[in-house]
């Protein structure tokens, strides 16, 4: 068998793990890397692709899988029928089988067994809805996920309805599930797979088959012929009418047995309804037993039956699958009565050989194996401990346990199992023995939901109390502790408490916000929650006094009286930005342009100087944050950035150099002073070359004073804002107004 893990199957399944592996094919665990989920990859094995048979099965499962939609059977997604590979990519289901989850429940109760049941006939009836018959319904095809829900999988040998089934090789389904006319090689119906479900039916109530063999051809024989053990005399707590929906699904004659699953799931609603309804019949007694004739009287063969029931539509016959109505009967029939007819002579001999030479059949192939034998419901003292071919072949260990089900003195359970086959002997079986007056250890289940709880503890001998906590920790209906505590001993019949998590009195928290802290103190009080008046506060846009987030949050359920912590806003954005403008040299050079803020570079790049404004944005938290422009690797502009504010607010301009070779200086506005305040401004900033222009004006208050400047100066209220820093040798033109009727002149003073 070829492994495929770690490889990609058409670019886009990439194999993880093997899951399961079945009689023609492989399961494994892939990953779709179009769709970006995890899916099932089901792998024809290499050795059945050459094999028409096995190919023909294989593409029939993904043709009856296609037409099916219920949320209770595996969903197909992809088929591929290549002639080197042949895989069908189906849903991932991730849980365990119920033969698992029985296996490992001993038996399940009866609130279990009806809620899969129900499941797995509403999957059955969507199917034979589409004219498609399992033909192999069995605790190992039924995945049992964690929220209790089910998925029916497995439709490898699925038939369209009223086809016909023979009995050769494993195409028949599970010899221990199938139904009498599966196992004669009759035709087949939806009746079919109904008889299945009883058998899973009577195995999770009892924890056994109903028919157990050492070989296949026996338990076949046994399902055409013999009426199981009675589900009442296995567990007695098993209700009549639910025995009874058992045995009326298990009939041997198809007429019968329920016709759809929906009749079926009538009588498991009434029987919900009213655990002590009783129905027609207590139990069927075939009036029609099985015969098998010789040659000479061959059996005859009847014709398909057709469900009492119409079906939503005809039966479907899907392209490459037409050949299936014109299959010739099977042949089985009469060789198997022969076969069985054999065999019964056979051992017919072989008991008479034995009893004629005195041989003990424990002791007569002890050298090869024992098969161990039934001991489950049989009395320890008066069946067991003193038989003598017990005591030849079997060493006994024995444990007490209490038990509900059972009466004291009676096996409730063994291990090894009935039917295993053990080379070495004496063979070591431990026995548990009902002994309900002995002390009970209870069981951990803490963890469980409660009714999941409840059951193991009602298996165990136990009277149950539940009581409800509220509590925001567990999921709802989690077992939290019981009283007594788990692994302490309690008599059978006491009351052990059990504790779950609840949240019926929680309260929802409110969203807190944007609310100011007084306001939602309010609110919360009025829900009877309160609020941590000892929040804390963060920087932040939203106004002073608002609050910012809160713990729990939105839509959390909490106990009464809890306590609300929430994060109030300072008021201070935590960044703020801040638009600079300043004057770029007038050198008509490509220089480095870096802007740093706090001392970290925020702006580096490159630009001409040529003389024109230009404007830089700046972010930065915190006042006073020193802001520096350098120009080709020389500061040339430094100011201070309040960014509490947004946006931020600019002070403190200076300019550090023009990169002109002359000084720079900032050029004070003289407009309104005589020309003596004038001259004497500008030389106190280092402007000597004044140039002095006067022109009339009628206007008697501007006689005398500077009307205009050029450049334009600045005042002392905008002292290092742009246009103001200049070399001291640039010229300075200053206008002076003359009262008209006196001469002007020019003067430049130097």
């Amino acid at each position: 068998m070829d492994d495929y893990t770690g490889k990609r199957l058409d670019g886009r399944y990439e194999i993880q793990e093997v899951m399961g592996v079945g009689g023609m094919a492989v399961v494994y665990k892939a990953y779709d890397n179009i769709d970006d989920r995890i899916v099932a990859v089901k792998i024809l094995k290499d050795e059945f692709l050459a094999n028409e048979e096995f190919r023909r099965r294989f593409k029939n499962e993904s043709k009856a899988i296609s037409l099916l939609s219920h949320p209770n059977i595996v969903k197909i997604y992809n088929v591929n029928y290549g002639d080197r590979l042949q895989y069908i990519v189906m849903e991932y289901v991730e849980g365990i089988t119920l033969k698992e989850y029985i296996e490992q429940q001993g038996h399940l109760g009866i609130k279990e067994t009806i809620h899969f049941t129900m499941q797995i006939l509403r999957a059955l009836q969507h199917a034979h809805d589409k004219g498609i018959i399992h033909r192999d319904i069995k605790p190992q095809n039924i995945m049992l996920l964690s929220n209790g829900s089910i998925k029916v999988t497995d439709f490898g040998i699925a038939r369209f309805s009223y086809s016909t089934a023979t009995m050769t090789d494993s195409a028949i389904g599970s010899v221990h599930y199938i139904s009498p006319e599966q196992a004669r090689g009759n035709s087949i119906d939806e009746r079919t797979d109904i008889y299945s479900v009883g058998v899973v039916m009577y195995e999770m109530l009892t924890g056994r088959l109903p028919f157990v063999s050492e070989n296949s051809v026996s338990v076949a024989l046994m399902q055409l012929q013999t009426e199981p053990k009675r589900i009442s005399e296995i567990n007695p707590n098993i209700p009549v009418g639910l025995e009874q929906i058992v045995n009326r699904a298990m009939a041997k004659d198809t007429k019968s047995r329920y016709q759809t699953a929906s009749e079926m799931l009538l009588d498991i609603e009434e029987f919900k309804r009213n655990p002590n309804v009783k129905f027609e019949q207590s139990y069927f007694v075939d009036t029609d037993p099985t015969k098998f004739a010789s040659k000479a009287t061959p059996e005859p063969q009847l014709p398909p039956q057709i469900s009492r029931q119409p079906v939503s539509q005809p039966p479907i016959v899907l392209p490459g699958d037409e050949d299936d109505d014109d299959e010739p009967k099977s042949k089985a029939g009469p060789i198997i009565a022969g076969i069985i007819i054999g065999l019964i002579v056979l051992a017919g001999l072989a008991a008479g050989a034995l009893a004629l030479f005195h041989i003990n059949p424990f002791t007569l192939f002890a050298k090869e194996f024992t098969v161990v034998p039934e001991f489950v419901g049989k009395n320890y003292a008066e069946e067991i401990e003193n038989n003598s071919d017990y005591k030849k072949n079997f060493k006994f260990t024995v444990i007490k346990e209490a038990n509900s089900l059972y009466e004291d003195g009676i096996v409730a359970a063994q291990d090894p199992a009935d039917g295993t086959k053990i080379t070495s002997t004496p063979v070591e079986i431990v026995l548990t023995v009902v002994d309900n007056t002995a002390p009970v250890v209870i069981p951990d289940v803490s963890g469980m939901n409660w009714e999941k709880a409840q059951t193991t503890l009602e298996n165990k001998g136990f009277k149950v109390n539940l009581l409800p906590v509220t509590t925001t920790v567990e999921d709802y209906g989690t077992v939290i502790k019981t009283i007594p505590a788990a692994n302490t001993q309690a008599a059978s019949g006491d009351i052990v408490t059990i504790y779950y998590a609840s949240d019926d009195e929680l309260i929802e928290v409110p969203s807190l916000v944007g609310w100011n802290v007084a306001t939602a103190k309010e609110k919360l009080e009025s829900m009877n929650l309160s609020l941590n008046e000892n929040y804390q506060t963060e920087d932040s846009s939203l106004p002073k006094g608002q609050i910012i987030s809160q713990n729990p949050i939105e839509g959390d359920k909490v106990i009464p009286g809890s306590r609300i912590t929430v994060v109030v806003s300072s008021g201070v954005p935590e960044n703020a930005s801040a638009n600079i403008t300043i004057r770029l040299p007038s050198t008509n050079t490509e220089q480095t342009f870096v802007v740093y803020v706090n001392n970290e570079s925020q702006i580096n790049t490159r630009k001409l100087m040529d003389g024109v404004t230009y404007t830089f944005s700046v972010r930065g938290s915190g006042s006073g944050v020193p802001v520096k422009v350098h120009i080709g690797g020389s500061e040339y502009y430094s100011c201070t950035v309040d960014f509490t504010t947004n946006p931020g607010t600019v002070s403190n301009p200076f300019y550090s150099s023009t990169g002109s070779s002359s000084p720079s200086s900032l050029l004070p506005n003289v407009v309104g002073m005589t020309y003596e305040e004038a001259t004497s401004a500008l030389r106190g900033r280092g402007f000597t070359n004044v140039s002095t222009t006067y022109t009339p004006t009628s206007d008697s208050s501007q006689n005398g004073k500077v009307i205009s400047q050029s450049p334009q100066g600045s005042n002392g209220s905008i002292i290092g804002s742009i246009g103001a820093l200049y070399p001291t040798n640039t010229q300075v033109t200053i206008v002076i107004g003359q009262v008209e009727g006196v001469g002007t002149s020019e003067q430049t003073t130097g």
